[in-house]
């Protein structure tokens, strides 16, 4: 972890951001799991945008909580199904 707080925010919200890329909803449009799926999605969007507020407030603390956050809805979602990330175990925790 970089000593600077600044600088493990950013590479937080670099590889947070690219991990939300990384995602896709696994259920089809009719089914009451994507909507779910997009409760999460709305969720992480949130919290990577208050993550960028907080940041440009100078609250590094709240912006690293913030992206956190984002992330652990992200690794949340996959763990139960809601996302499938192409089997990628390194970035997210899958269930098998």
């Amino acid at each position: 972890m970089p000593e600077d707080p600044s600088d493990f925010l950013h590479e937080r919200m670099a590889f947070t951001r690219e991990s939300r890329g990384r995602l896709k909803v696994s259920s089809p449009e009719a089914c009451h799991m994507r909507r779910v799926a997009e409760d999460f999605l709305g969720m992480i969007d949130a919290y990577i945008s208050d993550a960028g507020h907080f940041e440009s407030m100078g609250d590094i603390s709240r912006a690293i909580e913030a992206v956190s956050y984002a992330y652990g809805w992200m690794d949340a979602g996959v763990r139960i199904g809601l996302f499938d990330v192409a089997g990628d175990g390194d970035r997210f925790t899958l269930a098998e």
